[in-house]
């Protein structure tokens, strides 16, 4: 019996984002997948924030915890090998910076603005909102991408040399992303087009994506 337990729907760029670290870090776990319109009776009582994925640790007689940063942290702790919290005090902070940037703002923006708007709504029998998406890749869309660029300077990751948790916690939203039909505009930001090709080809990533489609009846995104 797998140790996790990872709970939450799949297409969530949080639930994913978990599920990849636990895969990086060569973590066994089972996926509990919910619907969120009509949660499980417990599920206020194990995220009080109402907020997925939420993780079952059975080797902690089935402790749960919620919030995707918050298990991030755990996983890092649990399971240090490969390391996607910096020791550095300043790349760590670097890394909880653009975690919680693309957990909030750019979630939201491009979630609700191209994802929902033409993938989501139509699944929850609402019309899609093809103005709502033209109106945020035209208008915010670009603020995001060139914050990207700029962080990213050319290199292939966005702190130090190496892959850390706010590669994943971005790249996970380009998943999302291409669900709703767009991907980077490489002419345009040729390094963060290259980083989202990058990370979304890595085993962790792609072999996750690839699962998810076939789930949702669609070519996979990348």
């Amino acid at each position: 019996m797998a140790r996790y337990v990872v709970i939450g729907p799949s297409v969530s760029p949080f639930v994913r984002k978990v599920r990849v670290i636990l895969a990086l870090k060569g973590q066994d776990y089972a996926h509990e997948a919910i619907d969120l319109s009509a949660p499980p009776a417990d599920f206020l009582e194990i995220s009080p924030l109402r907020r997925v994925p939420v993780l079952r640790d059975r080797a902690r007689a089935g402790a749960t915890l919620a919030d995707s940063s918050a298990i991030a942290l755990y996983l890092d702790r649990a399971h240090p090998e490969p390391r996607l919290i910096p020791d550095d005090p300043w790349q760590a902070g670097q890394v909880a910076f653009l975690e919680e940037y693309a957990d909030t703002d750019f979630a939201y923006r491009l979630g609700m603005g191209v994802f929902r708007a033409r993938f989501m709504n139509p699944r929850l029998g609402k019309p899609l909102d093809e103005a709502l998406a033209q109106r945020t890749m035209a208008e915010v869309a670009p603020r995001f991408f060139e914050f990207f660029e700029r962080t990213l300077d050319g290199r292939r990751f966005l702190v130090g040399e190496g892959l850390t948790l706010a590669d994943i916690a971005v790249a996970t939203h380009f998943v999302n992303f291409g669900y709703g039909g767009e991907t980077v505009d490489a002419a345009r930001w040729p390094a963060l087009a290259a980083f989202a090709q990058h990370m979304l080809a890595l085993p962790a990533f792609a072999e996750l994506i690839a699962a998810e489609a076939r789930e949702l009846g669609l070519p996979a995104p990348g």
